[in-house]
């Protein structure tokens, strides 16, 4: 099998995730960071309780009305849910599609600035793609960073390596038959002004498709997972959603083509008030092309229900999640009322995090 017999399998699972009113859930953190959110409610690290917490996920009722896809860490995609389902088996019953964070992590990028990093993973990847393929993914993730430094950050050589890597992963992940989400995050640490981000990101982002175009991508099966433009977190001058809106709109109009079906933002370190107070705006707001502007959100999706859960309290984070899914919904059709579902105002930004 090869990219052309999946090609409309392709083009139809991206059309089917970048669904008006439906978004992502991104529930693929690694052990370590899953580890780092367990611990913040007093809850250990360990597969019971990682397999417990997801499950309660997965089982939440009528979240697929709000959700297209989940994004999923290898140890999930082939476990059970306590009650001996598999966890592709509830997220079935929900309507939901499951995809596969397929990156092996970041490394430091040799012959880059200090903080420049390579996301690794590609060796294999094919046949890792067609295991997790049969398994029921159909969808895969790849998470590429770049940070804005004051000495020159993100280098030439690092904007170049990280484009390639991840055109290099769409197209390998294609040959299995799964659409790959596209993610070159731009990260909030620093003190720069969001016009520095927009003219560095419409940079980074026209180097990912010069790069998926040389490798032979279909742009149709795939989906973008950017970050907003915004300022740096530590800029003194915060920017106005409004401004904020137009800004990221404006650096997609100049280096997203048309053909691709959806694009699904990641939070970032933003509030999940202000994760959705942003989207509505960009979908209330005049656009040239008309890709879906949806979401693919881990923390703003999940750390009210997160701190509902606590380690037992299935109900509670059920409810906060449904809560976060629908306010989501209704931002990506430009119809959410700032306040009008519970949820935390509380800055989710971590300055140096790593996952």
């Amino acid at each position: 099998m090869t990219l052309a017999d999946y090609s409309s399998e392709l083009m139809a699972t991206a059309q089917a995730l970048a669904t008006p009113g439906r978004g992502i859930l991104a529930a693929d953190e690694s052990t370590n960071t899953i580890g780092k959110r367990l611990g913040s409610i007093g809850v250990e690290n360990t597969e019971s309780n990682r397999q417990a917490y997801r499950g309660m996920l997965f089982t939440t009722a009528g979240l697929g009305e709000f959700i297209s896809g989940a994004i999923l860490y290898e140890e999930t995609l082939f476990q059970s849910h306590p009650d001996g389902d598999s966890m592709i088996d509830k997220l079935g019953k929900l309507g939901i599609i499951p995809g596969i964070k397929v990156d092996q992590g970041l490394k430091p990028l040799a012959g880059g600035n200090a903080v420049e990093t390579l996301c690794t993973g590609l060796d294999g990847l094919v046949e890792r793609a067609a295991d997790y393929y049969a398994q029921g993914a159909r969808f895969a993730k790849w998470r590429a960073v770049l940070q804005i430094t004051a000495d020159g950050c993100p280098s030439a050589l690092s904007v170049r390596e990280n484009a390639w890597g991840l055109a290099r992963y769409a197209r390998s992940v294609q040959e299995s038959g799964l659409v790959p989400i596209v993610e070159p995050e731009i990260l909030m640490d620093g003190n720069h002004s969001i016009e520095t981000t927009a003219r560095i990101q419409e940079r980074v982002i026209q180097e990912v498709y010069h790069a998926c175009f040389a490798n032979g991508v279909l742009l149709e099966g795939t989906l973008l997972k950017p970050s907003m433009t915004v300022q740096g977190a530590d800029c003194p001058e915060k920017a106005a959603p409004e401004t904020i809106a137009a800004m990221t709109v404006r650096t997609l109009e100049r280096s997203v083509p048309a053909s691709v079906p959806g694009i699904v933002f990641l939070s970032g370190g933003l509030s999940e008030e202000a994760a959705s107070i942003y989207l509505n705006q960009m979908n209330s707001i005049e656009r040239k092309a008309k890709w879906n502007l949806g979401f693919s959100y881990g923390r703003a999706l999940q750390h009210s229900c997160l701190q509902g859960w606590g380690g037992s309290n299935v109900e509670a984070g059920q409810k906060a999640l449904i809560a976060r899914a629908q306010a989501n919904s209704e931002a990506s059709r430009g119809q959410y009322v700032a306040g009008s579902q519970p949820s935390s105002d509380e800055q989710l930004f971590v300055a140096g995090y790593t996952y």
